[in-house]
């Protein structure tokens, strides 16, 4: 009897943490960049559509203030993490570029069906992790690209 309550603890606290919500942010701005493109690779299908839209990836990822914008419907003409409508890209590389007023610049780099991406991730540390305040791209910013392409 006292192993069958024991399994019924167990079984009860996993049930627990399984339902507890994702903490925000990562241990570092590089890991944060890095699971971003986790998305983009050929793994499982799951891991192969891009950054979902979901609340949850959203808390994860992105700061307070950008939430909002990644989970609201749009009809953008491409995926912004990569700069395009599809992908097939080569492995990235991650780089802090600076630090100043808290918030930290990593420069991703990578190749998307053969033609070369760069872009300038805005890290800021969260009480649980780093996450991301703004993208940076040559032409335009994922906040701007976001409220562009609002529905």
């Amino acid at each position: 009897m006292k192993a069958v309550k024991f399994l019924a603890a167990i079984l009860i606290s996993t049930a627990v943490l399984a339902a507890l919500p994702a903490q925000a942010g990562f241990r570092t701005p590089e890991s944060l960049v890095r699971n971003v493109y986790a998305y983009y690779g050929k793994g499982s299908s799951d891991l192969s559509k891009g950054l979902p839209r979901s609340a949850e990836i959203a808390e994860q990822f992105f700061d307070r203030s950008l939430r909002s914008a990644w989970i609201a419907p749009r009809e953008a003409p491409y995926d912004f993490m990569v700069q395009s409508p599809s992908w097939k890209i080569g492995p990235v590389s991650t780089k802090i570029l600076r630090t100043e007023l808290g918030k930290t610049y990593v420069t991703a780099s990578f190749n998307n069906n053969g033609r070369a991406v760069t872009l300038n991730f805005v890290a800021v540390k969260a009480p649980d992790g780093w996450v991301i305040s703004d993208i940076e791209s040559p032409q335009d910013s994922l906040r701007l690209f976001l409220t562009q392409f609002k529905r």
